[in-house]
């Protein structure tokens, strides 16, 4: 099975350091999280990846392209123009790289790569990482036969939560408790090709109309996760992601 990445948006909310390398570049413990991510499915089996290219997408290129040169020790002799590579931190991936346009949406980049998948293929977003059983959410995906199932989580509150009674005492603290019981979008998708019927244009927004309409349409499943889960939206989420891996609590390391 192939895995798609959506790794082309701006994200403006990190600006501190997507404006200079797209935001599946950032780093985590050293290495971008988008190979964070594609370690995880790899554990999984899958090793056949497309990612959806698109601001600063060429910097995505050059870092797979030269991925022996960044994870490896090299001696470059620069008379005889060389390179000799002495530690090989290879992988087992087949990675395909499309540029999905700059300003295109993310229904309108998955659109895009409509020829390079298989009938059924995961879909998940650059720069999110859980513990979510991957294997799972495919067979139930496979033996529910509907279009699409999504991942859904509770997220932690921002704040600390307090309970207080009517003269106006502190009865119980919380720090970051999970939501208010919402399920969200936890990105992590099992997709048919039924779901490209539900797609119009570069302009479709993927979390829209067309996960609307898939759940209008009975189309669409849930696939519970209440394990770890963090996206890196800010650079607080990038800060917390850090601090996990080099305080070895990284809940998503499961290789």
């Amino acid at each position: 099975m192939k895995l798609v990445i959506l790794a082309g948006g701006r994200g403006s909310r990190i600006s501190e350091e997507s404006i200079v390398k797209p935001k599946p570049l950032i780093e985590i413990g050293g290495m971008p999280i988008i190979w964070h991510i594609m370690k995880i499915y790899s554990s999984y089996g899958i090793k056949d990846f497309i990612i959806c290219c698109g601001y600063k997408g060429y910097l995505i290129k050059e870092y797979f392209s030269n991925f022996f040169l960044h994870s490896s020790d090299v001696t470059i002799n620069l008379k005889k123009n060389s390179i000799k590579i002495h530690k090989k931190n290879s992988e087992d991936w087949n990675i395909t790289l499309i540029n999905t346009g700059e300003d295109t949406e993310t229904g309108g980049r998955i659109l895009k790569i409509k020829k390079y998948v298989d009938n059924t293929f995961c879909l998940t977003y650059g720069d999110g990482l859980s513990n979510i059983n991957i294997r799972k959410l495919i067979n139930q995906h496979k033996k529910c036969k509907k279009a699409a199932t999504m991942s859904v989580v509770l997220p932690s509150a921002r704040f600390g939560a307090v309970e207080i009674d009517k003269n106006k005492k502190i009865k119980k603290f919380v720090e970051k408790p999970k939501g208010d019981k919402q399920w969200v979008n936890g990105g992590f998708f099992v997709l048919n090709k039924k779901i490209f019927n539900y797609l119009g244009d570069s302009k479709t927004v993927w979390e829209k109309e067309p996960l609307e309409n898939l759940a209008k349409d009975d189309e669409l499943m849930s696939f519970k996760h209440e394990g770890f889960w963090q996206p890196m939206d800010t650079l607080r989420d990038k800060l917390l992601l850090d601090k996990l891996w080099n305080e070895n609590k990284a809940k998503w390391k499961i290789w």
